[in-house]
């Protein structure tokens, strides 16, 4: 099997995060484990790291979202944006080998492919507000 690519493995840490969702109360390990083997994805160390990233920072990233989010609570977002906005959020809070904005672009491509049409705005707005905080942090 050829190497995943980042857009590959961005995707794939994506799903399991929306798979996530559904099993909240499960073990990590076992949920990823369980996805790696009816994927048959080879082990890839980005998807590992953003899937359990994430899940170890799941109370920073969600007060992240928010604050940004004009009042919405995280569980009044559809899933498949959360999932997304999650993924971002991990990759420009945690990740510096990857630009703010390509994570932003990334996230805003799962949810035109995933999710209804009328959350991309939505999904931008949060995200630009933690984009802006993140580097107002930096600066």
């Amino acid at each position: 099997m050829a190497a995943m690519t980042r857009k590959e493995a961005r995707e794939e840490a994506f799903r399991l995060l929306f798979e996530t969702e559904f099993r909240a109360d499960g073990d990590p390990e076992a949920i990823f484990a369980l996805s790696e083997e009816n994927r048959e994805v080879a082990a890839n160390d980005y998807i590992r790291k953003v899937y359990f990233g994430v899940r170890e920072n799941i109370d920073e990233i969600d007060e992240l979202i928010l604050r940004h989010s004009n009042g919405w609570k995280p569980s009044r977002i559809s899933a498949v944006s959360r999932s997304a906005i999650r993924l971002c959020i991990y990759e420009m809070k945690y990740m510096d080998d990857i630009p703010l904005a390509v994570s932003l672009n990334e996230a805003i491509e799962l949810v035109k492919t995933f999710d209804d049409g009328k959350m991309r705005a939505f999904v931008n707005g949060v995200l630009n507000g933690v984009k802006n905080e993140i580097e107002a942090a930096k600066a």
